[in-house]
């Protein structure tokens, strides 16, 4: 087995959660990750995850999906909902490869897959993947296009006035468009842009974050005006009329 990477003081205060009802399997994710010094919780169910998460703040979730009672799934549903919790990355490990299962992932917010079986190598490439993703630009300007708010350094979206619950990935997305206006992007190019090192995202996944995102600055989503479909080519970002401008 390879020796453990050197990690950073900062790597070594992050402490994960992970949710996994296999003893055998909880204990093998355990173990890598505190073999490369991360901080873990381990739970069976998904029953106290939320509420503990709220008083001992995660940096990142592991989710099975075949959880007793709860599953990853409607675990990952909360958590997208909890207003402390909102933002924190969420990997699922799962038997579960089918698309329909990773789209369903997807529009709850996750932000990649780890599929069973697999190596310590990869599920520690993975996590460090999805942590560097979710740490803010630091010195990056306040964008303001229309009604919209993109706060990259504290990664916070703010739709006229109100401040809306968003994942990191639906963030890079968005914000990789809007610093983008006018130009129009296939789904191909918006994975190189966005999703580079997640190999479980489909070109057709880009729909739904696109999606996703409507619902959340689109006053009217099936009209929008910000993200506009380009028939046969992909997706482009619009400017309206009141323009755009940074601080």
């Amino acid at each position: 087995m390879p020796a453990p990477r050197q990690t950073t003081p900062s790597e070594r205060n992050v402490l994960i959660y992970v949710v996994e009802d296999d003893a055998d399997i909880a204990r093998l994710v355990q173990h890598q990750l505190e073999l490369n010094s991360y901080r873990t919780r381990v739970f069976a169910t998904g029953a106290s995850v939320v509420q503990e998460a709220a008083r001992d703040f995660p940096r990142l979730f592991i989710l099975d999906i075949m959880l007793p009672g709860m599953d990853g799934f409607e675990l990952c549903w909360q958590i997208r909902r909890h207003p402390l919790l909102a933002k924190v990355p969420v990997i699922f490990m799962t038997a579960k490869t089918a698309e329909v299962d990773r789209v369903r992932g997807l529009d709850l917010g996750a932000d990649d897959y780890i599929s069973k079986p697999f190596s310590p190598r990869e599920l520690m490439a993975r996590v460090r993947a999805v942590l560097r993703r979710a740490q803010p630009l630091p010195s990056s300007p306040l964008l303001k296009v229309g009604d919209l708010e993109i706060d990259s350094g504290s990664m916070i979206l703010r739709v006229r006035n109100q401040e809306i619950p968003i994942t990191t990935r639906e963030f890079r997305l968005l914000e990789f468009m809007a610093r983008n206006t006018g130009r129009v992007f296939t789904r191909d190019q918006l994975l190189d842009a966005v999703w580079s090192d997640s190999s479980f995202i489909t070109p057709r996944s880009v729909d739904v974050y696109v999606r996703r995102l409507r619902e959340k600055i689109e006053a009217e989503p099936d009209q929008p005006l910000y993200l506009r479909t380009v028939h046969g080519a992909g997706y482009r970002f619009e400017v309206p009329k009141q323009g755009m401008t940074f601080e």
